[in-house]
């Protein structure tokens, strides 16, 4: 079924508000952020026909793979990062405070796509879906968030561990890391749905996600591409190096000069640009990986950021999971060696990441797939009414700890204006 959309903001409010009633629900919202690479403006889907979940178990990919066989269509879903400990040999010994699954996916019962003002509604029930989200109300509900948000680092605790970090770092033992830090607020009482709406209002970005699973919720302003798949091209897209905007526009340029100059964002960004060529050999055709782009600056409405481009063409006999699988977790979120970075980054972080710095996306039924990096994200499980987002920053040698803190406090402005 076609229809044509004249107010597309009043249909993403009625949208959100009919995909909520279900158990489950996923929205991808581009924000009309174009790239050479993307095929819709939004992608939602809503209400399951199937289903996965996995919990510490030790074969979620091959449980994945047989899913996917199984269900030939439109697949949407969630990667953790602790998703890595059956990848490698790790394990986490941080308390997981969220309880969300490692991994889940689900084939959707009805699937809405946006390009323009064209929507597409694929569903056997397409006429009935698009009679009720016309009909449907918009929440005018109090969006206010009750919660008194704590962090598990104080500001001093973050600048003591960086410091241990970057002894690690002269030692040898790594040479770049991602440390990250929770901010939690424990009895939190959220509307997730309008706080979706005022996060995409305020930091609009590419790779805005919305995912209820059961009574678990993401909901999510991030503006990093993991990993896509467009027929035998593997697309990855890593964000290091950020700076804030300026409403001076002469300020602002300035500053987008400043960042594609500066040493150590370069630095940071070509070290992850190798790893991910790294892990992009592991599904390649030999001599295919490039770098499409590098140091590439892209402004959104909370800062500029960083952003490399590396690709290559899949080698023969492996399937989409197989080149997942083969990637993660990103090397934007983990650091090189990357096995390594891992390993001691559970050792001086606190908490479990759960889906934090894991993937949200879907797999197409021409077998294409799109997957985001959940960061600037708020996850919320609201039968333990516990609400957490993570923030990181890449650490190397040169990491000044106070820029370290502040930039982290950038990154998460329009979370905290949110929940405030």
């Amino acid at each position: 079924m076609q229809v044509t959309i004249q107010n597309i903001d009043d249909f993403k409010r009625k949208a959100l508000a009919f995909a909520n009633q279900f158990d489950v629900c996923c929205l991808l919202d581009s924000n009309n952020y174009h790239d050479s690479y993307s095929k819709f403006d939004l992608l939602f889907a809503i209400d399951y026909s199937d289903k996965i979940e996995t919990k510490k178990v030790n074969n979620s990919f091959e449980l994945l793979e047989a899913f996917k066989l199984k269900n030939k269509g439109w697949l949407f879903g969630g990667l953790g990062y602790d998703l890595k400990n059956e990848i490698e040999d790790l394990n986490s010994k941080n308390d997981d405070f969220l309880n969300f699954p490692d991994l889940f996916f689900f084939a959707p019962k009805h699937i809405l796509v946006l390009k323009g003002n064209d929507l597409k509604i694929i569903s056997d029930d397409a006429n009935n879906i698009w009679s009720q989200i016309k009909d449907t109300n918009i929440e005018k509900s109090n969006s206010s968030a009750k919660c008194d948000i704590k962090c598990r680092f104080s500001k001093a605790d973050y600048i003591q561990t960086l410091g241990d970090i970057k002894t690690e770092i002269s030692k040898g033992n790594i040479y770049e890391t991602n440390f990250c830090m929770e901010f939690y607020a424990e009895n939190a009482t959220i509307n997730p749905n309008l706080i979706f709406q005022q996060l995409n209002s305020i930091s609009p970005t590419p790779f805005a996600n919305y995912f209820k699973w059961f009574d678990k919720f993401i909901i999510s302003a991030t503006p990093e591409r993991f990993l896509s798949k467009r027929g035998n091209k593997l697309i990855s897209q890593p964000i290091k190096g950020t700076a804030k905007r300026s409403e001076n526009q002469k300020e602002d340029e300035q500053i987008k000069v400043d960042l594609v100059n500066h040493p150590k964002e370069q630095q940071e960004n070509v070290m992850i640009v190798d790893l991910v060529r790294n892990d992009l050999t592991k599904s390649a055709k030999k001599g295919t990986v490039s770098v499409e782009e590098l140091f590439g600056i892209y402004s959104f409405k909370q800062v500029h950021q960083m952003i490399s481009t590396v690709v290559c063409e899949i080698k023969e006999g492996l399937s989409s999971v197989d080149v997942l699988k083969n990637t993660f977790p990103m090397g934007s979120m983990t650091g090189a060696p990357k096995i390594s970075a891992m390993l001691l980054m559970d050792n001086y972080e606190r908490s479990q990441r759960g889906i934090y710095s894991g993937a949200v996306g879907y797999f197409s039924p021409e077998d294409d797939f799109d997957f985001n990096v959940i960061i600037r994200t708020i996850l919320y499980n609201e039968t333990e009414k516990y609400l957490s987002f993570h923030v990181g920053s890449a650490i190397t040698y040169y990491a000044d700890a106070e820029k370290e803190y502040e930039e982290c406090l950038l990154k998460i402005k329009a979370i905290l204006e949110v929940l405030n």
